[in-house]
């Protein structure tokens, strides 16, 4: 049993990425399907397949790496809120993650979506980790 499955949701791609798996194989929840979507929108990964095994589903990510370089395109997944401290924010109090160059996912009442999203419907949220 995960207490929390948005870090473990980062976890198992922060460590397939530092084993330079191709792929990584996580419990799909509503969710972490949507923080899924918001990787391949932003480019962080390859692509991404939804599978039902009968129970929850599986999600299967095809991570990215620099073709020269092997390095990895996610060189930084942090958790900000978690359950012991809960991080939320309004609109205006949104920071930028490394001068705008990396993306916030947050949890709002319409949905979860990036903090340039959140901030143009006007509509702050849960601050749930911070990607660059």
């Amino acid at each position: 049993m995960v207490t929390d499955p948005i870090a473990d949701f980062l976890t198992r791609i922060r460590n397939a990425q530092m084993a330079n798996h191709r792929m990584v194989e996580i419990p799909a929840s509503n969710l972490k399907k949507r923080m899924t979507e918001i990787l391949y929108e932003k480019g962080y990964i390859l692509k991404y397949k939804f599978e039902d095994d009968g129970k929850q589903g599986i999600i299967k990510i095809a991570l990215k790496y620099d073709p020269a370089t092997r390095q990895p395109a996610i060189s930084s997944l942090e958790r900000v809120s978690r359950p012991g401290l809960r991080q939320y924010a309004k609109p205006a109090d949104f920071k930028r993650v490394i001068n705008g160059l990396g993306v916030a996912i947050i949890s709002t009442s319409k949905g979860v979506m990036t903090d340039k999203e959140a901030k143009a419907q006007n509509v702050g949220g849960e601050i749930l980790c911070h990607i660059y």
